[in-house]
């Protein structure tokens, strides 16, 4: 079995019918940080990690910087400078030794992004990740956009709750790009997830659902879930440098017609207008984003 698949994740495969393709894709996934893959990092102004609070909550968290601020070091490491913005979820698991997490650095300017995964290790300034799994993604879903400037200052944590405000909801419809941090018996992982606005869908103050849309084959989001329920969403105002988190739980639909569906519970809201935040254009939408209303069907579990 490759190393990277769990019986969660096989068993999303085989139900997809896509184990072939994923065996393929999947021998791409190794511990090394390739010279390439730490170019890339070296030139980002953000990553996000996914990893669980002290109760076990699972968040995703967007930490900012200079270009250089994550940087490969060596060739099965990387460091971050700096950390979570003041009240973030994870402002105490990003600073214990042993911490599983997951990260992706996203690049909107080029359509590129890349995946490491592993284990925390506290460093003066910041923090390391031994990595444990290092690959890149396609473009697909990925919207175009370009910094406008960092703001230094912000007042942090706004709100904070267990359901989503009238806002927040409208927030959430109007969006194009989340990430979700998911975890399963071999770590966490950090992935993104695009689209039209209005592909997320707000059904009540406690509950969202998107599609699935096809992908790499892996699977890998919704093997962890298959595994173990837990997700933690972030989700980014790019004009404003806002984020929402949100941690709770996830299932997915399988739909008679092939489609896919992930409805998640929320559990815990924080929402942040944090200091160090960027500023973007306005997007250049993804050629592949699907029409949002092809994808409106009724799923099984």
């Amino acid at each position: 079995m490759i190393r990277a698949y769990h019986p969660g994740t096989r068993a999303v495969q085989d139900r997809v019918g896509v184990r072939e393709l994923a065996d393929h894709v999947g021998r791409s996934i190794g511990p090394v940080v390739k010279d390439v893959a730490a170019a890339f990092l070296a030139l980002q102004p953000f990553l996000v990690v996914g990893a669980a609070d002290a109760r076990g909550r699972l968040w995703a968290s967007l930490l900012t910087g200079a270009p250089g601020f994550v940087r490969a070091d060596g060739a099965r490491r990387i460091t971050v400078n700096g950390g979570p913005a003041a009240g973030d979820p994870l402002s105490g698991a990003l600073g214990r030794a042993g911490t599983p997490v997951g990260t992706i650095a996203l690049d909107p300017r080029t359509r590129r992004r890349m995946r490491l995964n592993g284990t925390l290790e506290p460093v003066p300034g910041g923090f390391a990740v031994e990595a444990e799994q290092v690959f890149a993604n396609c473009p697909k879903y990925l919207q175009k956009r370009h910094p406008l400037q960092a703001l230094p200052e912000g007042p942090g944590v706004l709100l904070r709750g267990d359901s989503l405000t009238p806002a927040q909801q409208d927030a959430l419809r109007a969006a194009d790009t989340f990430f979700v941090a998911t975890t399963a018996e071999d770590g966490v992982d950090a992935s993104h997830r695009g689209g039209g606005p209005g592909f997320v869908r707000v059904r009540s103050p406690h509950e969202l659902a998107w599609p699935d849309y096809p992908g790499n084959g892996m699977f890998l989001t919704l093997g962890n879930l298959a595994a173990d329920p837990r997700a933690g969403l972030l989700v980014p105002d790019w004009e404003t440098g806002a984020v929402i988190q949100l941690s709770g739980r996830a299932r997915t639909g399988f739909g008679a017609d092939g489609g896919r569906t992930v409805t998640f519970t929320v559990e815990s809201v924080v929402e942040s207008l944090p200091a160090g935040r960027i500023v973007w254009t306005p997007p250049e939408y993804s050629p592949a984003n699907p029409p949002v209303a092809a994808h409106r069907g009724s799923t099984t579990t």
